[in-house]
């Protein structure tokens, strides 16, 4: 099995996005939003519930998405950032049983790993990003894009993975050797 690789370039992932959105596709379109600011693992995120994003008696978008990961059985909080916020409240109007990720057939199931696997796919195929992306791409282009661009601590990054190790944590960044030859350049010591 291949390993996947973070979208390390960000008019990729755009483009990505953009070819869902450009054909009114919100539901997938969201799915690739939703799993890069998230960085759920990918049953946590087709497991989402309306109900954990949106408050049917305020009528309005929650700020954060509170649920108990799968894999891990840890409880987890997760800030919803203005990007997310605004990808779901476009996707609100086609808004289709009970899970954020409805099965279009059955709309009271969410869709398959293997649907999604396939939505990812054809986006990335779509944008020429490369063989070596799915789903779990979107959840390690979060962590590449937070520790490379935002300089978020890496020991922060472990614990939003709930990562029982840095090593763990370290395969996930993805870091290339161009990457680190950047670090290398631009120390400036004296």
């Amino acid at each position: 099995m291949a390993v996947m690789e973070p979208i390390r370039d960000k008019g990729v992932l755009r483009a990505m996005a953009n070819y869902y959105l450009s054909q009114g596709n919100l539901r997938n379109y969201v799915l690739l939003v939703l799993g890069t600011y998230t960085a759920l693992r990918v049953s946590d995120l087709l497991g989402l519930r309306w109900s954990q994003v949106y408050d049917e008696d305020k009528r309005k978008f929650k700020t954060s998405i509170r649920l108990m990961e799968q894999k891990t059985g840890k409880s987890k909080t997760i800030a919803l950032n203005n990007q997310a916020l605004d990808a779901l409240n476009m996707y609100l109007s086609q808004r289709k049983g009970t899970y954020l990720f409805s099965n279009h057939r059955r709309n009271e199931r969410p869709l398959s790993r293997v649907q999604a696997w396939r939505i990812v796919r054809a986006a990335a195929q779509a944008a020429g990003a490369g063989d070596n992306i799915g789903c779990h791409s979107l959840r390690k282009t979060w962590g590449y894009h937070a520790w490379m661009e935002q300089n978020i601590s890496p020991v922060i990054i472990m614990q939003i993975f709930n990562h029982s190790s840095f090593q763990i944590t370290k395969r996930y960044l993805g870091v290339e050797q161009d990457e680190l030859n950047r670090a290398y350049l631009s120390m400036k010591l004296f």
